[in-house]
C-alpha cells in the first residue's frame, strides 16, 4: 500500500499458518495501481488468479488458501488456476 508502482518482475509471497478464505483475502484501499493476485494452497497449487483493482473492497479466492502472490498485471497470464508453483527459498 502507498507505493506509487511495482516492478515488472517483483512481487510478494503471503504466507498464512492454515488455509482460508476469509485470511487470504485481501482489500485494495489505499493502493494506487491494480494487480496480479494469485492464491495458491499448501501445496502451492494454484486455486485463483484474479486482477485486483485499485480501491475495491474485498478480493477472497474461491477456496481457501494459504499464500498470496501479488504481482504486477502484467504477470497475470502468466498464472492459471491448477497449475504447480515450484517456490524457492533464497537467503
Amino acid at each position: 500500500m502507498f507505493c506509487r508502482s511495482i516492478n515488472d518482475n517483483f512481487g510478494l509471497l503471503l504466507a498464512d499458518s492454515t488455509e482460508s478464505r476469509i485470511n487470504s483475502a485481501i482489500h485494495m484501499f489505499f493502493m494506487n495501481f491494480d494487480i496480479a493476485v494469485i492464491w495458491m494452497d499448501r501445496n502451492f497449487q494454484v486455486i485463483d488468479v484474479r486482477i485486483a483493482k485499485k480501491g475495491h473492497a474485498y478480493y477472497a479466492p474461491i477456496r481457501a488458501a494459504k499464500y498470496t502472490l501479488e504481482t504486477d498485471v502484467k504477470n497475470f497470464t502468466y498464472f492459471h488456476a491448477s497449475d504447480q508453483l515450484k517456490v524457492i527459498y533464497v537467503d
